[in-house]
Protein backbone atom coordinates (compact mmCIF):
# COMPACT_ATOMS: atom_id res chain seq x y z
CA UNK A 1 0.00 0.00 0.00
CA UNK A 2 2.88 2.36 0.73
CA UNK A 3 4.28 1.67 -2.72
CA UNK A 4 0.90 2.34 -4.33
CA UNK A 5 0.74 5.61 -2.39
CA UNK A 6 4.19 6.71 -3.52
CA UNK A 7 3.40 5.88 -7.14
CA UNK A 8 0.05 7.68 -6.95
CA UNK A 9 1.64 10.83 -5.53
CA UNK A 10 4.24 10.87 -8.32
CA UNK A 11 1.55 10.23 -10.95
CA UNK A 12 -0.57 13.06 -9.52
CA UNK A 13 2.29 15.48 -10.13
CA UNK A 14 2.35 14.39 -13.78
CA UNK A 15 -1.35 14.15 -14.53
CA UNK A 16 -2.16 17.57 -13.08
CA UNK A 17 0.00 19.00 -15.88
CA UNK A 18 -1.77 17.05 -18.66
CA UNK A 19 -3.80 19.18 -21.05
CA UNK A 20 -7.46 18.57 -21.80
CA UNK A 21 -6.78 16.88 -25.14
CA UNK A 22 -4.44 14.35 -23.58
CA UNK A 23 -6.88 13.49 -20.81
CA UNK A 24 -9.73 13.15 -23.30
CA UNK A 25 -7.63 10.86 -25.51
CA UNK A 26 -7.00 8.62 -22.51
CA UNK A 27 -10.74 8.46 -21.72
CA UNK A 28 -11.66 7.59 -25.31
CA UNK A 29 -8.84 5.03 -25.46
CA UNK A 30 -10.23 3.36 -22.33
CA UNK A 31 -13.69 3.29 -23.93
CA UNK A 32 -12.24 1.55 -26.97
CA UNK A 33 -10.40 -0.93 -24.76
CA UNK A 34 -13.62 -1.74 -22.86
CA UNK A 35 -15.44 -2.31 -26.15
CA UNK A 36 -12.71 -4.62 -27.42
CA UNK A 37 -12.55 -6.54 -24.13
CA UNK A 38 -16.31 -6.91 -23.56
CA UNK A 39 -16.22 -10.68 -23.95
CA UNK A 40 -13.33 -10.96 -21.50
CA UNK A 41 -15.11 -8.67 -19.03
CA UNK A 42 -18.22 -10.87 -19.19
CA UNK A 43 -16.17 -14.00 -18.52
CA UNK A 44 -14.35 -12.44 -15.56
CA UNK A 45 -17.60 -11.00 -14.18
CA UNK A 46 -19.25 -14.43 -14.39
CA UNK A 47 -16.49 -15.78 -12.12
CA UNK A 48 -17.39 -13.17 -9.51
CA UNK A 49 -21.12 -13.88 -9.86
CA UNK A 50 -20.55 -17.62 -9.53
CA UNK A 51 -18.51 -17.10 -6.38
CA UNK A 52 -21.15 -14.71 -5.03
CA UNK A 53 -23.94 -17.27 -5.47
CA UNK A 54 -21.77 -19.94 -3.86
CA UNK A 55 -21.30 -17.61 -0.87
CA UNK A 56 -25.07 -16.99 -0.60
CA UNK A 57 -24.81 -13.35 -1.68
CA UNK A 58 -28.23 -11.67 -1.52
CA UNK A 59 -30.15 -10.67 -4.65
CA UNK A 60 -29.51 -6.92 -4.27
CA UNK A 61 -25.73 -7.46 -4.02
CA UNK A 62 -25.72 -9.82 -7.00
CA UNK A 63 -27.61 -7.21 -9.00
CA UNK A 64 -25.00 -4.56 -8.16
CA UNK A 65 -22.20 -6.99 -9.04
CA UNK A 66 -23.48 -8.01 -12.46
CA UNK A 67 -21.97 -6.43 -15.58
CA UNK A 68 -24.79 -6.75 -18.11
CA UNK A 69 -24.23 -5.66 -21.74
CA UNK A 70 -26.32 -2.58 -20.95
CA UNK A 71 -24.11 -1.66 -17.98
CA UNK A 72 -20.95 -2.15 -20.00
CA UNK A 73 -22.39 0.16 -22.65
CA UNK A 74 -23.24 2.63 -19.90
CA UNK A 75 -19.58 2.52 -18.80
CA UNK A 76 -18.49 3.29 -22.36
CA UNK A 77 -21.09 6.06 -22.69
CA UNK A 78 -19.97 7.48 -19.35
CA UNK A 79 -16.34 7.67 -20.50
CA UNK A 80 -17.37 9.47 -23.68
CA UNK A 81 -19.63 11.85 -21.77
CA UNK A 82 -16.87 12.75 -19.32
CA UNK A 83 -14.50 13.34 -22.26
CA UNK A 84 -17.08 15.73 -23.75
CA UNK A 85 -17.47 17.72 -20.51
CA UNK A 86 -15.64 21.03 -20.03
CA UNK A 87 -12.36 20.60 -18.19
CA UNK A 88 -12.66 22.42 -14.84
CA UNK A 89 -8.92 22.42 -14.12
CA UNK A 90 -7.32 25.84 -14.51
CA UNK A 91 -10.63 27.68 -14.73
CA UNK A 92 -10.37 31.14 -13.10
CA UNK A 93 -13.53 32.67 -11.66
CA UNK A 94 -14.56 35.66 -9.53
CA UNK A 95 -11.67 37.77 -10.80
CA UNK A 96 -12.08 41.31 -9.51
CA UNK A 97 -9.99 44.41 -8.85
CA UNK A 98 -9.25 45.39 -5.26
CA UNK A 99 -8.73 48.99 -4.10
CA UNK A 100 -4.97 48.32 -4.05
CA UNK A 101 -5.02 47.65 -7.80
CA UNK A 102 -4.39 43.92 -7.63
CA UNK A 103 -6.83 41.43 -9.16
CA UNK A 104 -7.99 38.53 -6.97
CA UNK A 105 -9.74 35.42 -8.24
CA UNK A 106 -10.04 31.68 -7.75
CA UNK A 107 -8.48 28.93 -9.85
CA UNK A 108 -9.90 25.42 -9.91
CA UNK A 109 -7.24 22.78 -9.18
CA UNK A 110 -7.11 18.97 -8.71
CA UNK A 111 -7.40 17.53 -5.21
CA UNK A 112 -4.31 15.33 -5.79
CA UNK A 113 -4.64 11.66 -4.87
CA UNK A 114 -8.07 10.20 -4.19
CA UNK A 115 -8.60 6.86 -2.48
CA UNK A 116 -11.90 5.19 -3.40
CA UNK A 117 -13.23 2.20 -1.47
CA UNK A 118 -16.32 0.44 -2.78
CA UNK A 119 -18.29 -2.80 -2.75
CA UNK A 120 -19.86 -4.98 -5.43
CA UNK A 121 -20.34 -2.62 -8.37
CA UNK A 122 -17.41 -3.09 -10.76
CA UNK A 123 -18.69 -0.26 -12.98
CA UNK A 124 -17.58 2.10 -10.17
CA UNK A 125 -14.01 1.33 -11.23
CA UNK A 126 -14.63 3.04 -14.57
CA UNK A 127 -16.75 5.86 -13.13
CA UNK A 128 -14.09 6.69 -10.56
CA UNK A 129 -11.18 6.44 -12.96
CA UNK A 130 -12.89 8.62 -15.57
CA UNK A 131 -13.80 11.44 -13.21
CA UNK A 132 -10.50 11.43 -11.33
CA UNK A 133 -8.59 11.45 -14.61
CA UNK A 134 -10.56 14.32 -16.18
CA UNK A 135 -10.24 16.36 -12.97
CA UNK A 136 -6.46 15.88 -13.02
CA UNK A 137 -6.24 13.53 -10.04
CA UNK A 138 -4.50 10.22 -9.48
CA UNK A 139 -6.56 7.57 -7.72
CA UNK A 140 -6.17 4.35 -5.76
CA UNK A 141 -9.20 2.08 -6.16
CA UNK A 142 -10.02 -0.64 -3.68
CA UNK A 143 -13.04 -2.65 -4.83
CA UNK A 144 -14.67 -5.42 -2.85
CA UNK A 145 -13.24 -8.92 -2.84
CA UNK A 146 -16.48 -10.10 -4.45
CA UNK A 147 -15.61 -8.18 -7.67
CA UNK A 148 -11.88 -8.90 -7.83
CA UNK A 149 -11.91 -10.65 -11.24
CA UNK A 150 -14.07 -7.95 -12.81
CA UNK A 151 -11.95 -5.12 -11.44
CA UNK A 152 -8.70 -6.66 -12.62
CA UNK A 153 -10.07 -6.95 -16.16
CA UNK A 154 -11.33 -3.36 -16.11
CA UNK A 155 -8.01 -2.14 -14.67
CA UNK A 156 -6.18 -3.70 -17.62
CA UNK A 157 -8.35 -1.64 -20.00
CA UNK A 158 -7.65 1.53 -18.02
CA UNK A 159 -3.87 0.93 -18.05
CA UNK A 160 -4.00 0.33 -21.80
CA UNK A 161 -5.87 3.60 -22.38
CA UNK A 162 -3.59 5.68 -20.16
CA UNK A 163 -0.40 4.39 -21.73
CA UNK A 164 -1.72 4.94 -25.26
CA UNK A 165 -2.33 8.60 -24.35
CA UNK A 166 1.15 9.01 -22.88
CA UNK A 167 -0.04 9.30 -19.29
CA UNK A 168 1.46 7.34 -16.37
CA UNK A 169 -0.25 4.00 -15.79
CA UNK A 170 0.00 4.68 -12.05
CA UNK A 171 -2.56 7.48 -12.43
CA UNK A 172 -5.19 4.79 -11.77
CA UNK A 173 -4.16 1.89 -9.52
CA UNK A 174 -6.43 -0.95 -8.42
CA UNK A 175 -5.61 -2.64 -5.10
CA UNK A 176 -5.43 -6.33 -5.95
CA UNK A 177 -5.59 -7.78 -2.46
CA UNK A 178 -8.81 -8.71 -0.68
CA UNK A 179 -7.11 -8.24 2.70
CA UNK A 180 -9.17 -5.84 4.84
CA UNK A 181 -5.93 -4.49 6.33
CA UNK A 182 -5.31 -2.76 2.99
CA UNK A 183 -8.31 -0.53 3.66
CA UNK A 184 -6.98 0.41 7.10
CA UNK A 185 -3.68 1.36 5.51
CA UNK A 186 -5.24 3.34 2.65
CA UNK A 187 -7.42 5.53 4.90
CA UNK A 188 -4.47 6.55 7.08
CA UNK A 189 -1.84 7.29 4.39
CA UNK A 190 -2.22 11.04 4.75
CA UNK A 191 1.24 11.64 3.31
CA UNK A 192 0.07 10.21 -0.04
CA UNK A 193 -3.74 10.40 -0.14
CA UNK A 194 -5.70 13.66 -0.02
CA UNK A 195 -9.34 12.48 0.07
CA UNK A 196 -11.17 9.18 0.68
CA UNK A 197 -14.47 8.36 -1.04
CA UNK A 198 -16.25 5.26 0.32
CA UNK A 199 -19.07 3.66 -1.67
CA UNK A 200 -20.90 0.71 -0.18
CA UNK A 201 -22.96 -0.46 2.76
CA UNK A 202 -23.51 1.51 5.91
CA UNK A 203 -21.09 -0.60 7.97
CA UNK A 204 -18.25 0.07 5.51
CA UNK A 205 -18.88 3.82 5.43
CA UNK A 206 -19.21 4.03 9.21
CA UNK A 207 -15.90 2.23 9.60
CA UNK A 208 -14.16 4.53 7.10
CA UNK A 209 -15.61 7.65 8.74
CA UNK A 210 -14.54 6.45 12.18
CA UNK A 211 -11.01 5.32 11.34
CA UNK A 212 -9.85 7.59 8.52
CA UNK A 213 -7.24 10.25 9.22
CA UNK A 214 -7.95 11.77 5.80
CA UNK A 215 -11.03 13.86 4.79
CA UNK A 216 -13.95 11.66 3.67
CA UNK A 217 -16.69 12.43 1.08
CA UNK A 218 -19.61 10.16 1.92
CA UNK A 219 -23.23 9.33 2.53
CA UNK A 220 -24.42 6.69 4.99
CA UNK A 221 -28.00 5.85 3.98
CA UNK A 222 -30.42 6.43 1.16
CA UNK A 223 -33.71 6.72 3.04
CA UNK A 224 -35.50 8.59 0.26
CA UNK A 225 -39.06 9.91 0.54
CA UNK A 226 -41.77 10.74 -1.96
CA UNK A 227 -44.62 12.92 -0.68
CA UNK A 228 -47.85 12.84 -2.70
CA UNK A 229 -49.66 16.06 -1.90
CA UNK A 230 -53.42 16.48 -1.85
CA UNK A 231 -53.15 18.62 -5.00
CA UNK A 232 -51.14 16.03 -6.93
CA UNK A 233 -52.02 14.83 -10.41
CA UNK A 234 -53.01 11.18 -9.84
CA UNK A 235 -51.48 9.91 -13.07
CA UNK A 236 -48.15 11.64 -12.40
CA UNK A 237 -48.12 10.52 -8.78
CA UNK A 238 -48.71 6.85 -9.60
CA UNK A 239 -46.00 6.80 -12.28
CA UNK A 240 -43.47 8.58 -10.06
CA UNK A 241 -44.07 6.44 -6.97
CA UNK A 242 -43.93 3.21 -8.95
CA UNK A 243 -40.72 4.20 -10.72
CA UNK A 244 -39.06 5.54 -7.58
CA UNK A 245 -39.54 2.20 -5.84
CA UNK A 246 -39.47 -0.52 -8.51
CA UNK A 247 -37.10 0.75 -11.22
CA UNK A 248 -34.25 -0.80 -9.24
CA UNK A 249 -34.33 -1.90 -5.62
CA UNK A 250 -30.69 -2.14 -4.59
CA UNK A 251 -29.76 1.51 -5.18
CA UNK A 252 -29.40 4.44 -2.81
CA UNK A 253 -31.84 6.70 -4.68
CA UNK A 254 -34.78 4.28 -4.56
CA UNK A 255 -37.80 5.44 -2.56
CA UNK A 256 -38.01 3.71 0.82
CA UNK A 257 -40.90 5.68 2.37
CA UNK A 258 -44.04 6.95 0.65
CA UNK A 259 -45.94 9.79 2.34
CA UNK A 260 -49.50 10.45 1.14
CA UNK A 261 -51.76 13.37 2.03
CA UNK A 262 -54.90 12.23 3.82
CA UNK A 263 -57.17 14.06 1.36
CA UNK A 264 -55.95 11.94 -1.57
CA UNK A 265 -55.05 8.66 0.17
CA UNK A 266 -58.39 6.89 -0.38
CA UNK A 267 -58.20 7.60 -4.09
CA UNK A 268 -54.57 6.80 -4.84
CA UNK A 269 -53.37 4.18 -2.36
CA UNK A 270 -55.56 1.29 -3.66
CA UNK A 271 -54.25 1.99 -7.19
CA UNK A 272 -50.65 1.98 -6.00
CA UNK A 273 -51.16 -1.09 -3.80
CA UNK A 274 -52.41 -3.10 -6.78
CA UNK A 275 -49.42 -2.06 -8.88
CA UNK A 276 -46.95 -2.79 -6.08
CA UNK A 277 -48.60 -6.21 -5.60
CA UNK A 278 -47.89 -7.00 -9.26
CA UNK A 279 -44.23 -6.22 -8.55
CA UNK A 280 -44.34 -8.30 -5.33
CA UNK A 281 -43.45 -5.32 -3.16
CA UNK A 282 -44.17 -5.85 0.54
CA UNK A 283 -46.06 -2.91 2.04
CA UNK A 284 -45.61 -1.75 5.64
CA UNK A 285 -47.87 1.07 6.69
CA UNK A 286 -49.16 3.26 9.49
CA UNK A 287 -52.48 2.43 11.14
CA UNK A 288 -54.46 4.55 8.65
CA UNK A 289 -52.71 2.90 5.70
CA UNK A 290 -53.40 -0.59 7.03
CA UNK A 291 -57.08 0.27 7.44
CA UNK A 292 -57.23 1.14 3.74
CA UNK A 293 -55.13 -1.70 2.31
CA UNK A 294 -55.67 -5.40 2.96
CA UNK A 295 -52.17 -6.42 1.84
CA UNK A 296 -50.32 -4.06 4.20
CA UNK A 297 -48.66 -4.98 7.50
CA UNK A 298 -48.19 -2.52 10.36
CA UNK A 299 -44.94 -0.56 10.17
CA UNK A 300 -42.73 -0.33 13.23
CA UNK A 301 -40.65 2.63 14.32
CA UNK A 302 -37.60 0.85 12.90
CA UNK A 303 -39.16 0.79 9.42
CA UNK A 304 -39.06 4.57 9.12
CA UNK A 305 -35.31 4.42 9.82
CA UNK A 306 -34.60 1.58 7.36
CA UNK A 307 -33.00 1.65 3.90
CA UNK A 308 -34.43 -1.63 2.57
CA UNK A 309 -32.61 -1.90 -0.78
CA UNK A 310 -35.28 -4.54 -1.45
CA UNK A 311 -38.94 -4.82 -2.61
CA UNK A 312 -40.26 -3.46 0.70
CA UNK A 313 -41.93 -0.07 1.10
CA UNK A 314 -43.04 1.94 4.13
CA UNK A 315 -46.18 4.05 3.70
CA UNK A 316 -47.54 6.78 5.97
CA UNK A 317 -50.68 8.87 5.55
CA UNK A 318 -50.05 12.43 6.71
CA UNK A 319 -52.44 15.30 7.36
CA UNK A 320 -50.68 17.81 5.10
CA UNK A 321 -47.30 19.13 3.97
CA UNK A 322 -46.43 20.20 7.52
CA UNK A 323 -46.64 16.63 8.80
CA UNK A 324 -44.78 15.39 5.69
CA UNK A 325 -41.96 17.85 6.29
CA UNK A 326 -41.81 16.91 9.96
CA UNK A 327 -41.54 13.21 9.10
CA UNK A 328 -38.84 13.84 6.47
CA UNK A 329 -36.81 16.06 8.78
CA UNK A 330 -37.00 13.34 11.46
CA UNK A 331 -36.17 10.25 9.41
CA UNK A 332 -34.43 11.43 6.24
CA UNK A 333 -30.81 10.51 5.57
CA UNK A 334 -30.47 13.81 3.62
CA UNK A 335 -30.08 11.99 0.30
CA UNK A 336 -33.12 12.65 -1.94
CA UNK A 337 -36.75 13.65 -1.37
CA UNK A 338 -39.53 14.42 -3.85
CA UNK A 339 -42.94 16.08 -3.77
CA UNK A 340 -45.73 15.41 -6.26
CA UNK A 341 -48.08 18.38 -6.45
CA UNK A 342 -49.67 20.85 -8.86
CA UNK A 343 -49.47 23.60 -6.22
CA UNK A 344 -46.50 25.78 -7.16
CA UNK A 345 -46.36 27.49 -3.77
CA UNK A 346 -46.21 24.17 -1.90
CA UNK A 347 -43.55 22.93 -4.30
CA UNK A 348 -41.42 25.99 -3.63
CA UNK A 349 -41.87 25.54 0.11
CA UNK A 350 -40.82 21.88 -0.14
CA UNK A 351 -37.68 22.85 -2.07
CA UNK A 352 -36.84 25.48 0.54
CA UNK A 353 -37.51 23.53 3.72
CA UNK A 354 -36.24 20.03 2.92
CA UNK A 355 -32.55 19.85 3.83
CA UNK A 356 -31.34 17.04 1.55
CA UNK A 357 -28.65 16.92 -1.11
CA UNK A 358 -31.30 16.54 -3.85
CA UNK A 359 -34.88 17.82 -3.62
CA UNK A 360 -37.31 17.22 -6.48
CA UNK A 361 -40.71 18.35 -7.72
CA UNK A 362 -42.84 15.97 -9.80
CA UNK A 363 -39.94 13.64 -10.60
CA UNK A 364 -38.75 10.22 -9.47
CA UNK A 365 -35.98 10.04 -6.88
CA UNK A 366 -34.19 7.71 -9.30
CA UNK A 367 -32.97 10.82 -11.15
CA UNK A 368 -30.56 11.59 -8.26
CA UNK A 369 -27.57 10.46 -10.27
CA UNK A 370 -24.52 12.13 -11.76
CA UNK A 371 -25.19 10.81 -15.26
CA UNK A 372 -28.79 12.06 -15.17
CA UNK A 373 -27.65 15.44 -13.83
CA UNK A 374 -25.28 15.88 -16.75
CA UNK A 375 -22.15 15.45 -14.64
CA UNK A 376 -21.00 12.42 -16.58
CA UNK A 377 -20.34 9.38 -14.44
CA UNK A 378 -20.48 10.12 -10.73
CA UNK A 379 -18.06 9.01 -8.06
CA UNK A 380 -20.77 8.85 -5.41
CA UNK A 381 -23.35 10.86 -3.51
CA UNK A 382 -22.35 13.22 -0.74
CA UNK A 383 -24.75 14.18 2.03
CA UNK A 384 -22.05 16.26 3.70
CA UNK A 385 -22.41 20.04 3.67
CA UNK A 386 -18.78 20.98 3.12
CA UNK A 387 -17.02 20.89 -0.25
CA UNK A 388 -19.13 18.51 -2.40
CA UNK A 389 -22.86 17.78 -1.91
CA UNK A 390 -25.17 15.55 -3.92
CA UNK A 391 -23.81 13.58 -6.89
CA UNK A 392 -20.05 14.14 -6.95
CA UNK A 393 -18.80 14.88 -10.46
CA UNK A 394 -15.82 16.74 -11.83
CA UNK A 395 -16.20 19.91 -9.74
CA UNK A 396 -16.55 17.80 -6.60
CA UNK A 397 -13.14 16.29 -7.32
CA UNK A 398 -11.42 19.65 -7.54
CA UNK A 399 -10.71 22.46 -5.12
CA UNK A 400 -9.85 26.12 -5.58
CA UNK A 401 -6.91 28.29 -4.74
CA UNK A 402 -6.75 32.06 -4.68
CA UNK A 403 -4.76 33.69 -7.47
CA UNK A 404 -3.54 37.25 -7.41
CA UNK A 405 -2.56 39.26 -10.52
CA UNK A 406 -0.44 42.34 -10.10
CA UNK A 407 1.97 44.52 -12.08
CA UNK A 408 4.67 45.37 -9.59
CA UNK A 409 2.14 46.11 -6.83
CA UNK A 410 3.44 46.37 -3.26
CA UNK A 411 1.42 46.67 -0.06
CA UNK A 412 1.56 50.04 1.72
Amino acid sequence: MQQLGQQARQAAREICKADTGQKNRALLNIAEAITAASATLSVENSKDLQAGRANDMDAASLDRLELTPQRMQAMIDGLKQVAALPDPVGEITDLSFRPSGIQVGKMRVPLGVIGIIYESRPNVTIDAAALCLKAGNACILRGGSESLHSNRAIAACITQGLQAAGLPAESVQVVETADRAAVGELITMSQYVDVIVPRGGKSLIERISREATIPVIKHLDGICHVYIDGKADIQKAVAIALNAKTHRYGVCNAMETLLVAESIAVEILPILAALFAEKQVELRGCLKTCSLLDNCVRATEADWHTEYLAPILSIKIVTDIDEALSHINTYSSAHTEAIVTEDYSLARRFLREVDSSSVMVNASTRFADGFEYGLGAEIGISTDKLHARGPVGLHGLTSVKFVVLGDGHIRH
